[in-house]
Order: C-alpha cells, then sequence, then structure tokens
C-alpha cells in the first residue's frame, strides 16, 4: 500500500484577497476603501493540497517557501489541514506573495504575484522515494515554476502512480512548452479559457478533443457549465450544481478544490462522470467562503449535497 494517496509539487504563498476593489486604483498616495479584506493561503498546488487532505486522502505537499514570515504562515497553514510538508524546500529568497483585487461580475478578478522563490523549484527538489511512495503526484503552476517545468517529463516517468497537471494560467501568454510533458502526464486539468489558448482552439470541446490527441486525458473547468472531458473519442460533459448568486463568498481556488475532487474520485475508483461530479461539487461548494481553504467540503458533505 503505498504511504500517500496524493503528493502534490507546486506553488503556495500568502493570498491577500481585496473584494470590492476599484476596477482602476488610483495612485498619486491616495486611499482608497474596500469591501473586505482577507489573508489567506494562496498557491494553485496548495489549495489543491488541503482540498484532497479534506476529502480524507494521505496528502504529502512539496515546494519552495522563503525562511520569512510569509514562509512561516504558509507551512503553518498546510499542517494545519494535515498536510505532510517536511519535504518543503526552505529557501534564502522571499516566499511568492499575491494580491487578488475581486469585483462582483464576470472576469471580476485581477492577480497579482511576486513569485519570489517559485521559479527555483526543480524537479531534484522532490524526493524520489515520495514519487514511488504516492498512489498519485500531482504538480500545478507549470509557467510560474520553469525550474520544475524543465525537468517535468522526468518526474512523472519516475512516479510510481498515476500523474497529473494543472498548467494554471501563463502569464506570458505564450503556452509553449508543453509538448513532452503532456505526453508523460496522466491527466491535464485546465479551465475552459487555458484549454482555448493552449490548442487555439475556438470551443471548449474542439480543445479538449485536441489535447486528447497529444496524449493526455483532458478535463475542463467550465465554470457555470459544469466540466468536459474527452476520453474514448466523445465528449464527457457534467453540469454545475446550481448556486444562488447570494451564497458565493469567493471564487478564489475553486479550480483547485476542482483538482482535488477529480483526484480523490478517480483514486477511490469512481468512473469518469462520477469522478467529474464529485469534482464539480467540491469546485461549487469551495465557494461558500473567503479564500480557496475555508470552505473546502469532506467526502460526506460532497455526497450529501
Amino acid at each position: 500500500m503505498p504511504e500517500y494517496d496524493l503528493l502534490v509539487v507546486g506553488d503556495a504563498n500568502p493570498d491577500v484577497v481585496l473584494t470590492g476593489a476599484p476596477r482602476r486604483p488610483a495612485y498619486g498616495q491616495r486611499e482608497e476603501l474596500v469591501e473586505r479584506g482577507e489573508l489567506v493561503l494562496g498557491g494553485s498546488g496548495a489549495i489543491t493540497a488541503c482540498g484532497a487532505a479534506r476529502l480524507g486522502l494521505r496528502t504529502a505537499f512539496v515546494g519552495r517557501v522563503g525562511a520569512d514570515a510569509a514562509g512561516r504562515l504558509v507551512l503553518g497553514m498546510l499542517a494545519e489541514r494535515g498536510v505532510d510538508t517536511r519535504h518543503c524546500v526552505v529557501d534564502e529568497r522571499p516566499t511568492a506573495l499575491t494580491v487578488v483585487l475581486a469585483r462582483e461580475g464576470a472576469g471580476g478578478r485581477a492577480i497579482l504575484t511576486a513569485p519570489g522563490c517559485l521559479p527555483y523549484l526543480t524537479a531534484d527538489d522532490v524526493p524520489g522515494h515520495l514519487l514511488r511512495a504516492a498512489a498519485h503526484v500531482h504538480v500545478s503552476s507549470y509557467f510560474l515554476q520553469p525550474g520544475l517545468a524543465a525537468g517535468l517529463p522526468a518526474l512523472f516517468g519516475q512516479a510510481r502512480g498515476t500523474t497529473s497537471l494543472d498548467t494554471n494560467d501563463d502569464p506570458a501568454g505564450e503556452w509553449r512548452g508543453l509538448d513532452e510533458v503532456l505526453k508523460t502526464a496522466g491527466v491535464l486539468l485546465p479551465n475552459a479559457a487555458e484549454a482555448l489558448a493552449i490548442t487555439g482552439e475556438p470551443a471548449v470541446e474542439k480543445a479538449a478533443e485536441a489535447l486528447a490527441r497529444r496524449g493526455v486525458l483532458p478535463v475542463v473547468k467550465d465554470g457555470r457549465d459544469g466540466a468536459l472531458a474527452w476520453a474514448d473519442g466523445a465528449a464527457v460533459r457534467v453540469p454545475a450544481p446550481y448556486v444562488p448568486e447570494a451564497e458565493i463568498a469567493d471564487t478564489v481556488g475553486a479550480g483547485d478544490s476542482f483538482n482535488a475532487g477529480f483526484i480523490a474520485a478517480r483514486l477511490r475508483g469512481l468512473d469518469l462522470p462520477g469522478s467529474l461530479r464529485v469534482a464539480v461539487a467540491c469546485g461549487s461548494l469551495s465557494t461558500r467562503a473567503a479564500g480557496g481553504t475555508a470552505a473546502q467540503p469532506t467526502w460526506d458533505e460532497v455526497h450529501n449535497q
């Protein structure tokens, strides 16, 4: 039996989430007030790891944080949620930091990230025995961590279990360098915009089909339209549950909670449609509170929904 159900390799940082931010902040030392501010755990990898632990998976996380207050905060938050952080690297460079400016309405988020030590994580930072000790290995934020990206095909090749990748956004907007890693990653977990950007296709189903031809199982997060996978030459769609607008506190990290739900469901032996339903439920339920981790559901909550 593997020592861990899941090993997550990727990004971890504090998120400062400011809700009700102005569309164009005023410069010139002018102070403006917002509705609410939250200091929460951020980073796609960290949020996915916490979601998986909340769902009952034995979860380990490997990433780089600084030897600073932000790094200590991040490691403490992960440990409080039951994630094993013993193999994280503490770097002399500062911990990454993200500020999220949130507004109501579609596309109502601006994300500003100071990468700090994130680009310096490499595949060599991941102990080989951990790769062999995990039933599943998940990697996040491909484009924020070029050092890791360079060695990712080999890292996936060492994994004993199944694997997955969430590229997240490409700040450069280039979406290059994925050909080799998609041949070795078992599952790709983009959102709809990322799937379109990676493939250049005009529609989500076409993008999923194109990704499948590149050797990976594409599982695409499609917001209020639920999720879409492409398997055995056909689309598999699952709708999102209806969530009243008034009950949505924050969508930050919902896609990472989706990742955790999909991985947990597959490890528990659910088929593809069933795994998509769990994933969509996890993403939806995570929006009930500010930040990516505060409202992540348990396995029982998902099935009692």
